[in-house]
């Protein structure tokens, strides 16, 4: 189990936030499949103190996410208490500071990652919010700005002395981004250093990540991108932890079911057309290895109507039912 101040949370696996990525109906999903936690999509604080329409729909959430987090970014601590103060009243589990975000236009405006350059703004951005709010404060960082600035250490004992109640971070500098290799031996140095919980994130890809990167020491592990190209690897993961077996992949009747699932409450959520049109990012993870899988792909893209979306999806199944799945 891993608690995170008063939060409890039924085992080490969090859905990390991706922007346009970790809505409503991925966490949802998420959540039903195993991940212990959840965070939404980063929002900017300056734009809830202004009453932005696109963020305050960014820090909803539904009940049957929780245990969730929401993840605000910005470089004013009194902005970043204020909105801290706003998202409040719905009662997240966490409220999490982006100190991690590489984007040029974050970064370069001080913003997310741009805090590395600034830890004394960093330190007031963390104690503001902490002050502001009766709810648990995290952080979510990186290594350092570059390779010649990697100063972790010192930014984890800071972010514990801050009053934060746990430190996630990414294993790469800011000027990384996604390239190279994760360094996964700075989470057993960052663990002698603090005593709140300590959550690993960068490539993860498997169970068998998950289980090397918690022999690390840390506490637990954030998966990004791995759960957008393989929406099982929570329950993969969990099953593999209780049986030491590996689960093998989801049959196609099973893939497609699940697909529609997650485009249905998309349309739920966000309605007909925006629903459509956002989820068509995620039918990469749901077909990826199916036999004619870029052909079908391309068809739904150019489909706008759910019903001739899912009537086309069943017809694939009833073609291919037998067919075998192919994973990378």
């Amino acid at each position: 189990m891993l608690t995170i101040g008063s939060v409890k949370i039924a085992n080490p696996l969090a859905l990390a936030p991706m922007e346009e990525i970790t809505d409503i109906p991925f966490r949802v999903l998420c959540r039903k499949r195993g991940a212990g936690y959840v965070v939404t999509e980063f929002t900017s604080s300056e734009a809830l103190i202004r009453n932005v329409p696109k963020a305050l729909r960014k820090i909803r959430f539904l009940d049957r996410e929780r245990p969730v987090g929401v993840q605000i970014f910005g470089a004013n601590p009194d902005v970043m208490a204020e909105a801290a103060r706003i998202i409040a009243p719905s009662r997240p589990d966490v409220i999490d500071i982006n100190c991690g975000c590489w984007n040029r236009n974050h970064a370069l405006r001080g913003e997310g990652a741009g805090l590395l350059r600034d830890l004394g703004r960093m330190d007031k951005v963390i104690r503001a919010v902490v002050r502001a709010v009766h709810i648990p404060v995290t952080v979510k960082t990186r290594l350092g700005w570059d390779g010649r600035d990697i100063r972790i250490l010192d930014i984890a004992r800071m972010v514990e002395q801050a009053g934060a109640q746990a430190l996630s971070l990414h294993c790469r500098t800011r000027c990384q981004g996604y390239k190279g290799r994760a360094e996964w031996p700075w989470l057993a140095k960052v663990k002698q250093v603090i005593s709140i919980p300590l959550i690993g994130n960068g490539d993860i890809r498997s169970p068998q990540d998950v289980r090397a990167m918690l022999s690390t020491g840390c506490d637990g592990v954030m998966i990004g991108r791995a759960a957008l190209t393989n929406p099982w690897i929570f329950e993969q993961t969990l099953h593999s932890f209780h049986t030491g077996q590996h689960l093998p992949p989801p049959a196609i009747s099973q893939r497609i079911t699940d697909c529609i699932e997650h485009l249905e409450l998309a349309v739920r959520v966000r309605g007909k057309r925006e629903g459509i049109v956002r989820f068509r990012k995620y039918y990469n993870g749901y077909l990826h290895g199916l036999p004619n899988a870029a052909r079908l792909r391309l068809e739904l893209m150019g489909l706008s109507d759910l019903h001739q979306i899912t009537d086309r999806l069943q017809r694939f199944v009833q073609t291919h039912s037998r067919a075998p799945v192919q994973v990378a």
